[in-house]
């Protein structure tokens, strides 16, 4: 019987992907630098020392990685407080139904515990929550699958008793690891066949979501 949902957040519930990916090709061009979307398409769902270490892999080992995020993050607190932050088509309606129909729900993002608890009552969806975990939370981030099996343990279920929704290959990877079912619904990239053959269904939006729980 399932009797939680695990939800990803950037990218999933939040439309921040396309964003940050155009403030970080603005910092990185005025470093005399270019991201292309298959470059920062490999950064989503990875923790803050993963996607360093990628950055560092790709750019160089003196590539100022905390300094080119600080920046990032400045423009888009800038962005949100001007226009608001986007959230992703059905997020309210999917989270209400869960709720009115006893599911637990959590949030397992891999960015750290203030930005999420911020961003996510920013947009008034925190209280819907029973609870979150986050990347500064534990040792291994996705696509190691410690993040789904702790958001269970927090929940007091079992994998088998949860589903994921993600819209990362990351995430994908990490909840079949767990054996917690995934939906996948794409942002900036669809997932690879390797990944699709890992998924339970991939969605266009979190709309279609309740028809998928009503039939499982």
């Amino acid at each position: 019987m399932l009797k939680a949902i695990i939800f990803d957040m950037d990218g999933l519930m939040i439309n921040s992907e396309e964003v940050t990916y155009e403030r970080y090709v603005k910092v990185l061009k005025n470093m005399n630098l270019d991201m292309s979307r298959e470059f920062y398409t490999t950064l989503l769902g990875q923790t803050v020392p993963r996607a360093f270490h990628k950055m560092r892999t790709f750019y160089g080992e003196d590539f100022p990685c905390q300094e080119v995020i600080d920046k990032v993050h400045v423009l888009l607190n800038d962005d949100f407080k001007d226009e608001g932050i986007p959230i992703k088509k059905g997020l309210v309606e999917l989270l209400q139904y869960l709720t009115k129909n006893n599911y637990k729900i959590i949030v397992a993002s891999s960015s750290n515990k203030q930005r999420v608890t911020k961003l996510l009552k920013q947009v008034d969806v925190y209280q819907y929550l029973n609870d979150c975990i986050c990347g500064d939370e534990v040792t291994q981030g996705k696509p190691n699958p410690e993040i789904f099996l702790k958001a269970c343990e927090k929940l007091n279920v079992l994998p088998h008793e949860a589903m994921v929704i993600e819209d990362s290959e990351a995430g994908i990877e990490a909840s079949n690891a767990a054996n917690i079912p995934v939906i996948c619904i794409p942002d900036m990239k669809y997932p690879d066949k390797k990944y699709a053959d890992m998924t339970y269904k991939i969605l266009e939006s979190l709309n279609q979501v309740i028809d998928v729980l009503e039939s499982h």
